[in-house]
C-alpha cells in the first residue's frame, strides 16, 4: 500500500474536527524527533489516520515491541470514519474504545476494539486490542 499525501489543512483522517497537521500530522511528523502523542487517544487516533495514509513505519514505531509483529503490510481497504466511545489513562497505562467503519471488496465492516496501551520512556505505545463486536453491513 502506497503512502497517500495529505495537506496540513486538511480535515484529520480521524474525525477530530481539527485539521491533519493541528491534530494527528504532528504526531506522525514528530515521533522522529521525540514528540509523542499525549495521551492513549491521541495515540490510537493518529494511528487509525496513520493506517488511512498509510504510515506503516509509523504504526510499527508506536506498538509495544512486545506485541509488535515486526512488519506490516496494510490491506486496500477503504476507512470511512472512527468513533471514540471510551477512553481512559491511569498512570501509564490506558485503554481506547472505538468503533472504525471501512469498505473491503466493496463490503462495509464495523471493527469495534477495545485497545489497551502503555506509557514508556519512547512515550504511549499501542500493546493489543480486544475485539468488540465486528459486523457487516
Amino acid at each position: 500500500m502506497k503512502k497517500t499525501v495529505f495537506a496540513p489543512h486538511a480535515d484529520c483522517p480521524c474525525g477530530s474536527g481539527l485539521t491533519y497537521g493541528d491534530c494527528c500530522g504532528r504526531w506522525h511528523v514528530g515521533w522522529a524527533e521525540g514528540v509523542y502523542a499525549p495521551t492513549p487517544e491521541a495515540l490510537m487516533r493518529s494511528r487509525y489516520s496513520a493506517y488511512v495514509l498509510g504510515l506503516i513505519d509509523y504504526l510499527l514505531a508506536t506498538w509495544h515491541p512486545s506485541t509488535s509483529p515486526g512488519e506490516l503490510e496494510l490491506s486496500p481497504v477503504k476507512w470511512l470514519g472512527l468513533e471514540v466511545r471510551h477512553a481512559q489513562a491511569t498512570g501509564d497505562a490506558g485503554v481506547v474504545e472505538f468503533v472504525a467503519r471501512y469498505r473491503d471488496n466493496g463490503r462495509g465492516v464495523r471493527l469495534h476494539e477495545v485497545s489497551r496501551f502503555v506509557r514508556e520512556a519512547s512515550g504511549w505505545q499501542y500493546i493489543d486490542g480486544l475485539p468488540g463486536d465486528t459486523a457487516s453491513d
